[in-house]
């Protein structure tokens, strides 16, 4: 497990406001905080380099794109060993449909967040993609009415 990171008010205002909008400015993002701007620098830079930023991403609508159905897909690996794990895990990765995927315990081993054109399609990835192979056990397909972001993930509170 990763060692946590000791954040004071600042680096947590500051992650806030970088999960809300990762384009504003050092400019911008120092007003709000009350620091300077070299100073808000230096303490992204120091977020990032420890790892508690990890990147920037761009956000897409699936259904803008062609794949306005989404589900979420349990699956059962059998054996579940190690061998087959990753290769496993690194097809169901390389596939486009494929958002994100969840490695678990309990009765599943794996949730895919996937996103496809329309129910066809779903079938067509969950037939030739995933039950196709021998490791695969079960599948269980669970439709995706609508999802909500929540709020920005900041460290527990301490007491």
């Amino acid at each position: 497990m990763a060692e946590s990171v000791v954040l004071d008010p600042v680096d947590l205002h500051l992650l806030r406001l970088l999960q809300n909008d990762a384009r504003t400015t050092y400019r911008d993002l120092a007003a709000q905080v009350g620091v300077a701007p070299s100073t808000c620098l230096d303490r992204v830079t120091r977020l990032r380099r420890s790892g508690v930023i990890l990147g920037h991403q761009l956000r897409l609508d699936p259904a803008k794109l062609g794949r306005g159905l989404e589900a979420l897909l349990s699956v059962q690996v059998r054996p579940h060993r190690r061998e087959l794990v990753g290769p496993f895990v690194e097809r169901i990765r390389a596939l486009p449909e494929s958002r994100t995927v969840f490695h678990l315990t309990g009765p599943d081993d794996y949730l895919v967040h996937v996103a496809v054109a329309d129910m066809t399609d779903l079938q067509r990835l969950v037939l030739d993609e995933f039950t196709a192979h021998r490791e695969v056990a079960r599948v269980e397909t669970r439709l995706i009415f609508q999802q909500w972001d929540c709020g920005p993930l900041l460290p527990p509170a301490t007491p």
